[in-house]
C-alpha cells in the first residue's frame, strides 16, 4: 500500500471488491481459502494496472481501488470478474460509486469512499453494483450494458440511492426475487398516470388528461403524501410499460391510474390504486356519473386514497386548500382544453390556451385557476422574448393578482407573479416571497423550482440554484424542462461535465430535442471544443426550420473558432429577423456574438438596449460562463449599476 504523507483529495472513480464467504472457507479448507485470496489479489494486481488504476488498500479479503474514469472502473470490473469465474473460482462482490477521496498518511475517506462500500455489500456474487452517478457516465457505452434495480436505503445515507447492476457476458446478474428485502422502495410515494381516454371520439383526450391533473393537484395537498410531478407521470402516455418499471423509473411505491369514458352529459371514471413492488390492487372502483358531479368524483377518490394510506402514515388532507368547484361546467371545459395545449409548451400551443383559458373566464368570471394560468402563458411569453416584455408583464401582474385575490390557495398565481417580479421587475425580495408561498401551496411544482433557481442565480448563488433543481428533479425525474434547467444550473456552475450528461438524457428521451442540443453545444464549447459545439449549435439552426433563427450559439462558436465572417453572417441574419418580427427581442443574442468577436463596444451596447427593454436580468445573462471574461471591462460595473440592488427575502 501506498503510504501519504499529507493530504490529497481528488474526484475518482471508486471500487469496492469483497470475497464473500471467505471466513467460512478458511474453517473448512484454510489452503483453498488462502489460493482464491492469493488468486484475488494476482487478478486485481494485473487488471487494475491495466485500466490506469491504483489500488489504495487491501483489507482481509477485499480491497479498495480507484480510477481516473468510471468508464475505465467499470470495464476494469467486468475483467475481473470474468477472470474469477475460471477455476478456482472466486466469488467476489464489487460495488461502484464516482465521488471525493481525501488521502491522508494511511487514512482513506470520503463520502464518495462511504457510499462505493454501501453499494458493494449489496452486491451478489460474481456481480458488479454501480451508482446513479457513474451510470450517468457510462450508459451510452455500447461495450457495457446495465439493469436498473431500484432505489435502496442504505446506512448513514440520507436519501435512496437508485443503484444499476451490470449485465455484460460473465457477470452474475440478480433476479427481482433476489433483491427482495433489500430494496427499500420510499413509502407513500404516489405516482398518477395519465388517465386513458375511453370516449368513442378522441377529442375528448383533453378531458382524460385534464381529470388526471385535477386528482393529482388535489393528492399534492394530501398531507404526508408525495406525489410525482406531472411531467414525469405524463412521460409513460401511450405506453403499455409493465408497473413495477414505472415505480422504477419514478421512484414510487404506489400507482393511480384509470380510464375515463365520457358520452353527452354521462361520465365514467375507472380509477385503482397498485402496490408498485407487487402488482397488487388495493383499491378499485367504477364511478357513474353527471358531469355536472365532476368535482365531486375527484374530491371523493382523492378522499379514498388518503385513507387507503393512512395506515401507513399521518395522511391528512392540509387546512385551507380545497378549491371551490366551478359552477360551470362548460367553462371547465374550456379550461381542460386550455391546459391540454399549455402543456405542449411552444409559442403557438401558448398561444391558444390563452384564448381557452380567456373563454373559461368568460363563462365563468370567478374562475381563479382560469386567470392564473392566462397569467403564467403571458410570463412565457414575456421571458421567450415572444412578446414584448412590458406588455407581456402587464398581464402577467393583472391576471395573478386577480387569480389570488379569487382564491389565495392557487400556487400558479403566485408563482406567475413572482415571474413578474423577478424577470421584469427585478424585485427580488418580492420574487423569493411569493415563490415561497407558490412552493408551500404545490411543493412540487416545477415551474416555481424553476424560476427559483433562476432567482438564486441572479443573487449570485451559484449552489443554491443547483440544489433547487436537484431537489425538482427528485419530484419529477422525467421533465424535459426540470433535465434542461438543472443542466443550465450546471452550466452557471461551471460544472460542464455534469451539464452534458443532463444534456445526455434530454437527448434519450427526445434525440431531435432542440434544447437538449443547444445545452450540448455549450457544454461542449466551455470545456474548450468549440469545433464539437459548432457542430451541435449548426444541428439546433437547422432543427428550427427557418433560416433566421437558433443563431446565437452559431455565431458565438463561429467567432470563438476565427470564423469571423460566418459569425457576422449569423448577426446579419438575427437583425434582419429583429426588423421582420418587432415583437421579438433579440439583444442579449446579438451581445453574445459580438462578445464572441471580441467587438465588446457593440456587445455593451446591446446590453444596454437590454436593461433598457427589461429583457430578463443581466445580472442572470451575464452568469453565462461565456461572459465571465466581460468582468474584466470597465463598463461591466456600470451596466450592473443600472440593476436593483441585491435585496434578498428570508
Amino acid at each position: 500500500m501506498v503510504i501519504y504523507s499529507s493530504i490529497m483529495r481528488k474526484l475518482a472513480a471508486i471500487l469496492f471488491a469483497d470475497m464473500t464467504g471467505y471466513t467460512q472457507l478458511v474453517q473448512e479448507n484454510e489452503g483453498l481459502a488462502r489460493d482464491k485470496r492469493k488468486k484475488l489479489k494476482e487478478v486485481m494486481e494485473v487488471k487494475v494496472r491495466d485500466f490506469h488504476g491504483e489500488v489504495l488498500q487491501y483489507y482481509g479479503d477485499g480491497c479498495l481501488v480507484i480510477f481516473p474514469s468510471a468508464t475505465e472502473s467499470v470495464l476494469c470490473a467486468i475483467e475481473i470478474q470474468q477472470q474469477l469465474r475460471k477455476e478456482p473460482e472466486v466469488p467476489v462482490r464489487i460495488g461502484i460509486h464516482t465521488g471525493d477521496v481525501s488521502i491522508e498518511d494511511d487514512a482513506i475517506y470520503g463520502e464518495g469512499v462511504n457510499l462505493a462500500s454501501r453499494i458493494e455489500t449489496l452486491a451478489v456474487p460474481g456481480g458488479i453494483f454501480i451508482s446513479e452517478k457513474v451510470y450517468d457516465e457510462i450508459h451510452n457505452k455500447g461495450n457495457i450494458r446495465t439493469m436498473a434495480l431500484g432505489y435502496f436505503e442504505l446506512k448513514h445515507v440520507k436519501e435512496p440511492v437508485r443503484i444499476y447492476a451490470v449485465v455484460n457476458d460473465g457477470i452474475a446478474v440478480p433476479g427481482r426475487d433476489a433483491m427482495k428485502g433489500k430494496i427499500a422502495p420510499p413509502r407513500n410515494r404516489l405516482a398518477v398516470l395519465p388517465f386513458v381516454n375511453m370516449s368513442a371520439d378522441p377529442e375528448n383526450e383533453y378531458f382524460s388528461d385534464g381529470i388526471t391533473e385535477e386528482l393529482l393537484n388535489a393528492l399534492t395537498r394530501v398531507k404526508g403524501l408525495q406525489v410525482t410531478s406531472r411531467t414525469s407521470a405524463f412521460a409513460f402516455k401511450g405506453r403499455n410499460h409493465d408497473i413495477r418499471d414505472i415505480a422504477l423509473q419514478l421512484n414510487v411505491d404506489k400507482v393511480l391510474e384509470g380510464s375515463v369514458r365520457k358520452s353527452g352529459n354521462k361520465v365514467r371514471i375507472t380509477a385503482q390504486l397498485i402496490n408498485a413492488a407487487d402488482g397488487y390492487h388495493i383499491w378499485s372502483e367504477n364511478y357513474d356519473r353527471n358531469l355536472t358531479d365532476i368535482f365531486e368524483v375527484q374530491d371523493e377518490i382523492s378522499g379514498i386514497i388518503a385513507n387507503r394510506l393512512r395506515e401507513n402514515l399521518d395522511v391528512s388532507p392540509k387546512e385551507g386548500t380545497h378549491r371551490a368547484p366551478v359552477q360551470n361546467l362548460t367553462a371547465y371545459t374550456f379550461y381542460l382544453k386550455g391546459l391540454h395545449f399549455w402543456n405542449r409548451l411552444t409559442p403557438p400551443d401558448i398561444r391558444k390556451s390563452i384564448d381557452y383559458f380567456q373563454e373559461a373566464i368568460l363563462m365563468d368570471p370567478g374562475y381563479a385557476q382560469a386567470h392564473a394560468m392566462v397569467a403564467a402563458a403571458h410570463s412565457y411569453l414575456g421571458a421567450t422574448g415572444q412578446m414584448q416584455p412590458e406588455k407581456a408583464f402587464r398581464i402577467v401582474h393583472e391576471y395573478a393578482d386577480k387569480a389570488i385575490a379569487l382564491n389565495g390557495e392557487i400556487a400558479e398565481g403566485y408563482c406567475a407573479k413572482a415571474a413578474a417580479y423577478l424577470l421584469h421587475d427585478w424585485n427580488w425580495k418580492k420574487a423569493k416571497e411569493f415563490l415561497d408561498k407558490s412552493l408551500s401551496l404545490n411543493p412540487i411544482y416545477g415551474e416555481a423550482f424553476e424560476l427559483l433557481a433562476y432567482y438564486y442565480i441572479c443573487v449570485d448563488n451559484k449552489q443554491a440554484a443547483v440544489n433547487v433543481m436537484e431537489e425538482a428533479i427528485s419530484h419529477d425525474p422525467l421533465s424535459i424542462s426540470v433535465l434542461q434547467s438543472l443542466g443550465n444550473m450546471y452550466l452557471m456552475a461551471e460544472r460542464y461535465t455534469e451539464a452534458m450528461e443532463q444534456a445526455e438524457k434530454l437527448l434519450e428521451i427526445s434525440p431531435q430535442l432542440r434544447i437538449a442540443i443547444e445545452l450540448k453545444g455549450w457544454a461542449l464549447g466551455m470545456q474548450g471544443d468549440w469545433l464539437a459545439a459548432l457542430e451541435q449549435f449548426t444541428r439546433y439552426q437547422q432543427l428550427t426550420h427557418h433560416p433566421l433563427k437558433g443563431m446565437m450559439g452559431l455565431g458565438y462558436a463561429h467567432a470563438r473558432l476565427g470564423n469571423h465572417k460566418e459569425a457576422l453572417e449569423c448577426i446579419r441574419k438575427m437583425e434582419l429577423r429583429a426588423r421582420e418580427e418587432p415583437d421579438t427581442v433579440l439583444d442579449a443574442d446579438l451581445a453574445a456574438v459580438w462578445f464572441g468577436l471580441g467587438d465588446n463596444d457593440k456587445a455593451f451596447h446591446h446590453l444596454n438596449l437590454c436593461v433598457d427593454k427589461k429583457l430578463g436580468p443581466i445580472n442572470y445573462i451575464l452568469q453565462y460562463p461565456a461572459y465571465l471574461p466581460i468582468r474584466t471591462d470597465p463598463r461591466y460595473e456600470a451596466l450592473m449599476g443600472r440593476m436593483p440592488a441585491i435585496e434578498t427575502a428570508g
